[in-house]
């Protein structure tokens, strides 16, 4: 975001009862916020659904000295802001029925993240743990960026397996982004800065309440294309996630557990309902290999942006390594496109191998599919 452009951002926030669907009357009138607090009492109140007093209190809005003093404050804290007019706000988010309007962030975000979300109960099992870091590690290795909420148990392991992985983790914050919330989870944070991103449409200075952790869920599913679900109760704040990427056309899935177990019930109450059941990270990987025809997670020297964005973009990372049978299915794609069929048949291998290998392939970045189910070399 340009830096002019952050205090308007700022102080269209501040405007008491000024929701998200008036924002976006707002900005599809005008254009920017500046020109929104540029108009005039009698222009603002000709837009629909605006209304005198709403076009009153933008009128009257001069706050502007503590604008400044916040904005100051987010710059030594290097916390950027991001509108839904910014390339780097997440790619999904816009399309659910209450994107935030703005974020605030630290550390890296990267345009068109292609995320899984992974949550679960705070009071997790060694099993629960050692699957969920495991899990979360293999999808790093891919190139999937694991969201969760930095939370304890569950989403602390997420983050942990993520890194581990040497992949990327965004953990979405139920409080301001300066504020390290359970405290016991500093080093994990100063971890997650390094490879990923703390994101919340919480100012800085907000401390966490129990109020704000079911409006961050929304956000978790928002931004990913499916929701992961380890362990959790009946009553769980995870199945709120889970009923949120529902609701937003997300894919949710879940892992089963002993029929007994306390943290079994949630998982096994949204499998009942229709999740899909996760064994292995391929049981992912093949449901949301047609969202991953470009892999961002590789970005080229001309998707930097200004310097002035003061979005900092981490270096060129290399493909993942394949395995044997992947670089054996490869070399057969060379020359011309070619068919499942056509690769059974070169290979010699099973047709479900053969589609779980294209599945990986695709994912590392090294194929793309084309229409009629052919399968070519990514360029």
């Amino acid at each position: 975001m340009e830096q002019e452009q952050r205090r308007y951002w700022l102080a269209l926030r501040t405007i008491s009862g000024l929701g998200i669907h008036g924002l976006r009357t707002l900005l599809a009138a005008f254009g920017t916020p500046q020109r929104v607090f540029s108009a005039s009492l009698d222009t603002l109140c000709s837009i629909p659904g605006i209304g005198k007093i709403i076009a009153r209190r933008i009128v009257a809005f001069n706050d502007w000295a503590a604008l400044e003093e916040e904005l100051a404050y987010y710059d030594r804290e290097k916390i950027s802001l991001l509108s839904w007019q910014d390339a780097f706000y997440p790619s999904l988010l816009p399309h659910i029925y209450d994107p935030p309007a703005l974020l605030f962030t630290k550390g890296v975000l990267q345009e068109d993240e292609k995320c899984i979300a992974v949550v679960g109960s705070r009071l997790a099992t060694v099993y629960g743990t050692f699957i969920t870091e495991k899990l979360c590690r293999e999808l790093a290795v891919q190139g999937i960026t694991v969201v969760s909420g930095m939370a304890r148990g569950i989403d602390s392991a997420a983050h942990r397996g993520a890194l581990a992985g040497l992949g990327r983790t965004i953990a979405v914050l139920g409080n301001g982004p300066d504020i390290i919330y359970p405290p016991e989870n500093s080093t994990l944070c100063r971890r997650i800065l390094e490879r990923g991103a703390l994101l919340t449409e919480y100012p800085a200075k907000t401390p966490p309440h129990q109020s704000h952790f079911p409006a961050r869920n929304r956000i978790i599913s928002g931004m990913s294309l499916g929701v992961l679900v380890v362990e959790a109760g009946e009553r769980s704040g995870s199945l709120i996630t889970a009923k949120f990427a529902l609701e937003q056309n997300r894919e949710v899935f879940a892992i089963p557990g002993a029929i007994d177990a306390p943290g079994s019930k949630g998982p096994h109450k949204l499998l009942k309902e229709g999740a899909i059941l996760v064994e292995t990270i391929d049981d992912i990987l093949d449901v949301i290999a047609p969202h991953l025809d470009r892999i961002s997670r590789y970005p080229s020297v001309s998707q930097e942006m200004p310097e002035k964005t003061g979005k900092i973009l981490p270096t060129e990372a290399p493909r993942p390594e394949l395995t044997g049978d992947e670089k054996a299915l490869w070399s057969q794609l060379r020359g011309s496109p070619k068919e499942v069929d056509e690769l059974i048949g070169s290979t010699g291998l099973a047709c479900q191998t053969v589609q779980r290998l294209l599945t990986m392939l695709e994912v590392k970045g090294y194929i793309q599919k084309m229409p009629g189910s052919k399968y070519k070399l990514r360029e």
